[in-house]
């Protein structure tokens, strides 16, 4: 029986529940080893699930939203068939633009929590109040700019690695398409690399997120190339790639999880017909840290057969 679009996104939601509560410790690892602070003072390997309240309320929300915009502007596309790939991406990315209302001010809490930038035992409540006490709502968006600079690349990077992966393998065992395994292996690979590759914008990221300086003060912040040039300065190029081995750990394992399961039902046929008339498979694997998100819907979906 084919999923539903509602039960689809139901899935999705609790499936990136589920994929966040696996990969969170790691996740807090590599914030706490990108915080100003250092490794030591953000906590170390102390209370490595702290913040992960707000990662349990915005994950589901996330991942609707990105369906439901994506589905939306497809279907209302002015664009004839002939371009259908180009109106993918261009409702893909924008579906990225309207899940970033919902991801950023997670990740703001999630990261201010992990690195207790608030005081040891501060929850996500708590550090969600201490933002709208300092900022009002625009504290929730700090780091929204180079959220969305950050999957630009990343996608840029892993889609056509993952593609060109594929092919290269399938050229050379001479089958088509690939076990469902060797797919898993093309994306583990395209998603590390572009993860690795990507990770200075991660630690822009992380900075600018927890720059906890009045937002109504007159006093200008820096400019992301600012931040850029001081911490290549003042820290040297090494802290530009801080995280990199626990952020390609992860993306990597997500990327071979999501892809196998994508995979496996794409060419088993039973990916749900309205994400096949979305063709919304392969974006879907090329979502930087929010990726294992939006392609685990099918394990929990069900057991799915190899083809």
């Amino acid at each position: 029986m084919t999923p539903t679009f509602l039960q689809s996104l139901l899935a999705g939601g609790m499936a990136g529940m589920a994929v966040d509560l696996l990969f969170f410790p790691i996740d807090t690892i590599k914030t706490r080893l990108q915080a100003p602070q250092g490794f030591v003072r953000a906590g170390a390997f102390r209370g490595i699930y702290k913040g992960i309240g707000s990662v349990g309320v915005g994950s589901a929300p996330g991942a609707a939203v990105f369906f439901a915009t994506y589905d939306t502007l497809k279907k209302n596309s002015p664009l004839p068939a002939e371009l259908a790939s180009i109106a993918h991406m261009a409702s893909a990315s924008a579906a990225e633009v309207a899940a970033c209302l919902v991801r950023v001010p997670t990740e703001v809490i999630k990261t201010r929590a992990q690195t207790s930038s608030y005081g040891p035992g501060q929850s996500s409540l708590s550090a969600a109040r201490h933002v709208l006490a300092a900022d009002g709502l625009r504290g929730f968006y700090r780091g929204f700019g180079i959220t969305i600079m950050r999957e630009i690349p990343f996608t840029s990077i892993q889609f056509p690695l993952y593609e060109l992966l594929k092919a290269r393998l399938s050229h050379y065992t001479g089958r088509k398409p690939l076990y469902a395994h060797e797919a898993a292996v093309c994306g583990s690979i395209a998603g590390g690399v572009a993860a690795a590759l990507t990770t200075p914008l991660d630690v822009l990221k992380t900075r600018v997120m927890l720059d906890m300086r009045d937002l109504s003060a007159n006093t200008q912040r820096p400019s992301l190339f600012v931040r850029f040039r001081t911490i290549y300065t003042t820290e040297g190029p090494k802290a530009l790639f801080s995280g990199v081995v626990p952020r390609t750990m992860w993306i990597s394992a997500g990327e071979g999880f999501g892809r196998r399961s994508y995979y496996r039902a794409d060419v088993a046929g039973s990916v749900p017909s309205q994400l096949q008339r979305m063709g919304v498979g392969r974006r879907l694997m090329a979502g930087g840290d929010f990726l294992p998100k939006r392609v685990a819907f099918h394990w929990v979906q069900g057991p799915i057969v190899d083809a």
